[in-house]
């Protein structure tokens, strides 16, 4: 795609990834993505941001179109080294010249030891730290694990501009610029996704930066992502609103089960929990983890106050996707959950307290009495799985009423 004017002098040069469906490595980006960079031009030209190296080609493509010889450009600024970010830094640093090159603190020590980095002209920015391009200044703040210690933003207020690297964004190759031309209930599915699998961790972090644009008083009428749609007008307050519900992490009425299984006894175990929960007015999901990629079980728990794990005995262990996918829910520190275990064993049994000792590490509330039923479910058993849901639906309702006080 070619490079796009976003407001008077600013111009989107990045790539877009119609084809990628992995997105580093652990969470799913069935839309593609983007690569968002953008040059300022003004008294200084400014490079803010690069692309991943394979869309180089694209990425100088667009450059060229809006400066021509890319000696033009006066400054870079690094806003995050991630390679997804600055994969063309190097190159664009042979090539540019750049007068400066604006980083973080912890930016410069990412510079050092993923591009060995040297003898560049490093202007180290810390939080409050400003540079005039002209008619515009850049004002710098550090966003630190928001989601790599080296991020920043960059202000620039005379455009009312906020280009905030990987808060905000999305997942998603489009051909438009801006979250306001693209059908809004996709686009709101593909923030919360993002937010659940790549930022959801730093929750208290995206906390404090909300509170600091605040306090800083930052007048911003669009918000420019390193991935996906960039916000302008009202979507700035909705994208805002959003990210601080998220990171609330208010208990909704809703229950996630998810579970493996081997003959089928741990899922018809599922099925009557689910009975028992929804009896109580809770909504229930079902995913089983060979069926659903743990990222699509992560995005759904954010609407969920409660989540319930599900695995026969294996091995004196539980199945192996129930373990990575616990692992991986375990690092992404959930908020405000009630959990609970069940499943089935042929001999040992051990599988019910693996499963409530690791929802026990992000989980507020464990169920006590998990449910094991021995071999295949008769009527009983499923008599007492659906009142164990029952018993998981009132303790998520208690809960509710606690966080709202």
């Amino acid at each position: 795609m070619q490079a796009v004017e976003l407001k008077k002098g600013v111009h989107w040069v990045g790539a877009i990834d119609w084809n990628g469906k992995d997105f580093h490595g652990y969470s799913q980006a069935q839309y593609g993505t983007t690569y968002n960079a953008f040059v300022i031009k003004d008294e200084k030209t400014t490079l803010i941001d690069t692309v991943k190296a394979d869309y180089k080609g694209e990425f100088f493509c667009n450059l060229s179109q809006v400066v021509g010889d890319l000696e033009n450009i006066d400054y870079i600024v690094a806003n995050h080294l991630e390679p997804d970010h600055a994969g063309c830094l190097v190159e664009a640093v042979e090539r540019i010249k750049p007068e400066k090159i604006f980083v973080s603190p912890m930016g410069k020590r990412s510079l050092e030891t993923i591009y060995h980095a040297k003898d560049w002209p490093l202007e180290i920015c810390k939080s409050g730290t400003s540079a005039s391009i002209g008619s515009r200044t850049m004002q710098f703040v550090e966003t630190r694990m928001l989601h790599w210690p080296d991020n920043m933003v960059t202000y620039i207020p005379e455009d009312k501009l906020l280009i905030c690297s990987d808060a905000f964004g999305q997942n998603w190759a489009t051909s438009e610029r801006f979250a306001d031309e693209v059908e809004p209930v996709l686009l709101e599915r593909l923030l919360k996704e993002y937010f659940a699998n790549i930022v959801q961790p730093y929750s208290p972090v995206v906390l404090k930066t909300l509170d600091a644009i605040e306090e800083l008083k930052l007048d911003v009428d669009m918000l420019m992502p390193d991935h996906g749609l960039i916000w302008r007008g009202e979507g700035v307050k909705f994208v805002l609103d959003k990210y601080r519900e998220y990171s609330m992490g208010a208990p909704k009425p809703k229950a996630l089960i998810f579970y493996d299984t081997m003959w089928h006894s741990t899922e018809n175990m599922a099925s009557a929990i689910a009975s028992g929960i929804k009896s109580e007015g809770i909504e229930v999901r079902i995913m089983h983890v060979k069926k659903h990629h743990h990222s699509a079980i992560m995005t759904e728990l954010m609407d969920c106050g409660a989540v319930l794990a599900g695995s026969p005995t294996h091995n004196n262990g539980i199945l192996p996707y129930m373990a990575s996918t616990l692992t991986y829910m375990k690092g992404l520190r959930p908020q405000n959950k009630v959990g609970g275990a069940f499943g089935s064993f042929g001999w040992s049994g051990e599988c019910v307290k693996i499963l409530s000792d690791w929802l026990g590490q992000f989980c507020d509330v464990v169920m006590e009495n998990p449910v094991k039923i021995k071999n295949v479910p008769e009527h009983t058993d499923y008599e007492e799985c659906y009142t164990y849901g029952q018993s998981v639906a009132k303790a998520l309702k208690e809960k509710i009423a606690a966080y709202k006080g």
